[in-house]
Order: structure tokens, then sequence, then C-alpha cells
């Protein structure tokens, strides 16, 4: 039960912070309201790494910001070490 959660968990936040990349690409564009830099850190934290990374990718956004790379770096780190300490010891 608990694999599930945690990954139904990822995949959710991951397709959130997925999209607000998109969304945030699109406003800076068209000089529309933005999405702090924050949300996108802390939902990274949060467990949306996946989709932080694949929206950099995808969009072409944020790439230059090396604080996204850290923060994405650091997430992924994190989440890997949550995975072996909870599911593989």
């Amino acid at each position: 039960m608990g694999w599930q959660l945690y990954w139904l968990w990822l995949a959710a936040v991951s397709v959130i912070t997925f999209l607000l990349y998109g969304y945030d690409k699109a406003q800076s564009k068209n000089g529309g309201w933005r999405v702090p830099e924050i949300v996108l850190h802390v939902l990274a934290l949060a467990g949306g790494f996946p989709g932080g990374w694949l929206g950099r990718s995808v969009f072409r956004h944020k790439t230059k910001k090396i604080i996204f790379v850290f923060v994405l770096v650091v997430s992924t780190a994190l989440h890997l070490g949550l995975i072996y300490w909870l599911f593989i010891r």
C-alpha cells in the first residue's frame, strides 16, 4: 500500500509541476501573470521533480537559472534517499 500511495503522490505532483512549467512559459511569452519561482521549487521538493525535469526540457523553460537545476538535483536525491529508506532497506 505504501508504494502505491507514494507513486500516486509523485505522479500527481509531477503532473501539476509539469503543467505549471508550461503555463509559466506561456505567460512569460504573453506578459501575463507568472507562477512564483518558489511555487515551482516547493512542488519539486514535494515530489514533483520528474515533472520539473520534463517541464524544463519540453518547454525549454528555466534552463538558464542554475537554482532550478540545484533544487531539482536536491529534490531527486532526497526522494531517492526516501525511497531507499522507506521501501528498500
